[in-house]
């Protein structure tokens, strides 16, 4: 094997070794994270799962129009002015959230 062969070879082979040591240094980092991100895979699975089945929220709200309709209607009123409230906001500092 000739010389820069040989160089080309032992480069490659250090930064093998330096790509599984800070694969291995990742891996050991990022399980702080792990409780974040297992928090993150629920949210999406119940929104996945809420996307899936429809149905179940509007027998739920049926449910608390039926049981509770002066309580459905303080929470649909207090939910219609805060989105009001934003779409305002988001209107008034422009559509990406930045001042014009």
């Amino acid at each position: 094997m000739n010389p820069q062969r040989m160089r080309l070879a032992l480069t490659r082979e250090r930064l093998l070794e330096r790509s599984r040591t800070l694969r291995s240094i990742a891996v050991e980092q990022s399980a702080a994270l792990s409780p974040a991100l297992r928090v993150g895979d629920t949210v999406r699975d119940g929104v996945q799962w809420v996307r899936m089945h429809p149905e179940v929220i509007a027998a739920a709200a049926v449910g608390m129009i039926l049981l509770r309709p002066r309580r459905v209607w303080r929470w649909g009123l207090r939910l219609w002015g805060g989105w009001r409230l934003l779409q305002q906001l988001q209107h008034r500092l422009g559509s990406d959230g930045r001042r014009p």
